[in-house]
């Protein structure tokens, strides 16, 4: 029979000791989440709706000059907008007047200016068009659209759909 001294079995205790000590079977969670209160008053927030489209336009585009805002509308529903628009300074406004899409080029470069015109939709005479542009520069009459909305834009209006300028 082999003797063990007493710091051998001491530490044979310390380690059966530690392994079975007892172990929670929950873990103890890090907060309490608070109960929902059922008697607190009920808050209501009220919201503008967005500017409904001032043009008659049933599908197509409308383009408010005052409120520098667009719509794409399809069927006589908005399917985008508001959105924000740029247009061109008094020296080459956006003319103000009932269109209709003429041509579409998604990669359109301006031989008068020189300039990219992502999704170009052209509808009135001169080369104004809805294309990406931004927003606090001014076009040289067309509307611009952030990249997202000229995208929509693009993609939204057919030719021969109207467009409406007020």
């Amino acid at each position: 029979m082999r003797r063990t001294g007493a710091p051998a079995l001491l530490g044979s205790l310390l380690v059966v000791a530690a392994c079975s000590a007892p172990r929670s079977t929950t873990p103890t969670p890090i907060a309490e989440p608070v109960p929902a209160s059922t008697s607190a008053p009920a808050t209501t927030t009220t919201t503008t709706p967005p500017p409904a489209p001032p043009c008659a336009v049933t599908t197509g585009a409308c383009v408010s000059l005052a409120q520098r805002l667009a719509w794409l509308v399809r069927d006589g529903r908005v399917v985008r907008g508001p959105v924000p628009a740029g247009f061109g300074p008094p020296d080459q406004t956006t003319p103000a007047g009932s269109f209709h899409v003429v041509w579409k080029d998604r990669e359109h470069r301006s031989s008068e200016y020189g300039t990219d015109m992502p999704n170009s939709v052209f509808f009135a005479a001169g080369g104004i068009a809805f294309h990406a542009g931004p927003l606090d520069a001014p076009s040289h009459g067309c509307v611009h659209l952030t990249d997202a909305d000229s995208a929509a834009f693009f993609d939204g209006l057919q030719v021969g759909d109207a467009v409406q300028v007020l």
